[in-house]
């Protein structure tokens, strides 16, 4: 089964946010679009090319009124050394989240068990707490953040317009589609 359209399970966590640690659970997704990154590690190779372009990036989210979680099973103490030492992580102004008791990655379904490691994946939350987007990737293939950020806008145009559906490639300004009996074998 999958978790496209499922609610997110409750959850506690600890991040690493602009210098301090801070609580977060899924109360505090309530209202807002929210976007989950789960990456295998801190201090790896793929992973801070990734969250680096996450952050570079970061404005347009909050633009639309998205909050970026990124998440590891490292604790948050790791988080904090990390961004500590890497000039590409010390970027990162969007909550760190630490999985050490590897919850979060078995709720959302992408943990490497024997390795206690998550894999990559992305998660586009609605404000109702419903999952819509999922990608998922093996270890070595990294994810682009402009690509997500056109998903995050898909998901959104499609929530405020009911009846209307995006095609591939769509950006925001370019023509939906309407399902309907008149549209089958025209497109």
């Amino acid at each position: 089964m999958s978790l496209v359209n499922t609610e997110i399970k409750p959850f506690k966590a600890t991040a690493f946010h602009n210098g301090k640690f801070v609580p977060v659970s899924n109360e505090d997704l309530k209202g807002k679009w929210s976007v989950f990154v789960f990456y295998p590690a801190d201090f790896t190779f793929v992973c801070p090319t990734e969250l680096g372009d996450l952050a570079d990036n970061y404005a347009e989210f909050q633009k639309l009124g998205v909050e970026i979680y990124s998440v590891s099973t490292d604790t948050h103490f790791t988080h904090k050394a990390w961004h500590d030492t890497s000039e590409t992580i010390k970027k990162i102004q969007y909550p760190m989240l630490a999985d050490p008791t590897l919850a979060l990655s078995r709720n959302f379904e992408v943990l490497i068990e024997e390795e206690g490691l998550a894999l990559r994946g992305t998660f586009v939350v609605n404000p109702e707490g419903q999952i819509k987007v999922i990608e998922v990737h093996d270890l070595g293939i990294g994810r682009d953040a402009k690509e997500l950020l056109r998903k995050v806008q898909a998901a959104q145009y499609v929530a405020t317009h009911p009846g209307e559906v995006c095609p591939a490639k769509w950006t925001p300004g370019e023509a939906t589609l309407t399902p309907s009996l008149d549209l089958v074998g025209k497109i």
